[in-house]
């Protein structure tokens, strides 16, 4: 029967903050399904409490959900296992996400779609709050992930012969485009802000700007896609061209 000490409690009520989070270097993980994942995972997870054990209302005190799940389990925030740059693969570039939906999403479309790590601007929503991990659906746990310098990783591709590409609006279409697959060189795709989309710093950096077209071409609809919606279409693309698609 496991129990939790009034410590224990103020402990994991202060993984809710990022300033908790950063101070013990720890995060939460809540729902059975993603416990288990983290159990099996290569991260370390320093305890487990179910609610069938410690009560209901005991874990809805300690709880960060909106609705209290009946497993939860403090875990520690790696220090290794960065994603690193190598003279090949796809990798994804997050300029400043900041909804903790859209960021979790995208770890889990990279997750989908092999992406060989996913690089972040220091001001992306934090990967271990609460909500992001939540919507991984257990991504986080295989996904190499790292806050860099978007700049200094753009110049870093483009010296190993690499390319960048960057969503715009007024990109080329990206379905009539030569897309490079990083089968030879390293290929970084850079996603942008949900209102504002890529920073002119980081745009400057962008070798390739791409763009994906409504249907029909031409018609006025929706001003844009969600971030993760066009992450999804977009390294779709890329997998289908390095499977063998055609232009």
């Amino acid at each position: 029967m496991s129990t939790i000490s009034n410590s224990e409690i103020k402990l994991v009520r202060s993984l809710a903050s990022k300033k908790g989070r950063r101070e013990s270097g720890l995060f939460l993980v809540e729902g059975e399904k993603m416990v288990s994942e983290a159990l099996d995972s290569d991260m370390k997870v320093r305890r487990v409490w179910r609610s069938s054990e410690i009560g209901e209302d005991t874990m809805a005190h300690i709880s960060a959900l909106t609705t209290p799940s009946p497993a939860l389990a403090v875990v520690e925030i790696p220090s290794g296992d960065s994603p690193v740059l190598s003279d090949t693969g796809l990798y994804l570039a997050l300029d400043d996400i900041r909804d903790p939906g859209n960021m979790g999403t995208i770890l889990r479309i990279a997750d989908w779609f092999g992406i060989d790590g996913v690089f972040a601007s220091g001001g992306c929503v934090d990967l271990y709050n609460p909500k992001t991990v939540q919507a991984t659906m257990g991504a986080i746990f295989r996904v190499k992930f790292k806050t860099v310098d978007l700049c200094g990783l753009c110049k870093s591709v483009i010296s190993q012969g690499g390319s960048i590409y960057g969503t715009f609006l007024s990109g080329s279409n990206i379905y009539e485009s030569r897309l490079q697959d990083g089968s030879d060189s390293p290929v970084v795709i850079v996603i942008g802000n949900e209102s504002e989309g890529i920073s002119d710093e980081v745009a400057q950096c962008v070798s390739e700007r791409i763009s994906i077209p409504p249907f029909p071409a031409g018609r006025h609809g929706s001003e844009s896609l969600n971030a993760a919606v066009a992450t999804a279409i977009t390294v779709a693309e890329f997998r289908r061209r390095a499977a063998g698609g055609a232009i």
